[in-house]
């Protein structure tokens, strides 16, 4: 299964889903899905939280709380979840608000590991 195959998978599972996208942390896009248009600019919305995601994935690294990984930001219009695939690439599913957040989380962590050995 191709990575954008994983990722519509992702979006066409859980209700609410905007995108879904695999980055890497130095805000280039590896792949995207981009189910609704909003009103939000996915591409910028998406390096934003990569450079949101390096300064967690630092402060994480310096307490040593072991490695980062999930991070769910959530905002009065939307809610972002992160799920860390390894040191260099993340996947994020972008959600409206009221969107399921229990079920986007479940499906990044169940297709991480398939997107790790579509990537490797």
């Amino acid at each position: 299964m191709s990575l954008r195959e994983m990722l519509n998978t992702i979006v066409q599972s859980v209700d609410g889903a905007l995108a879904a996208l695999i980055m890497a942390y130095d805000g280039i896009p590896i792949d995207e899905i981009i189910v609704e248009q909003s009103e939000f600019d996915m591409q910028l919305l998406s390096v934003e939280y990569a450079t949101v995601l390096k300064e967690i994935k630092r402060a994480v690294d310096v307490i040593k709380m072991g490695a980062l990984e999930e991070v769910i930001i959530t905002t009065a219009r939307t809610s972002v979840l992160v799920r860390i695939l390894n040191d260099d690439l993340f996947a994020a599913l972008i959600l409206s608000r009221g969107g399921n957040i229990g079920k986007g989380r479940f499906m990044l962590k169940l297709k991480s590991y398939e997107v790790l050995q579509e990537l490797s």
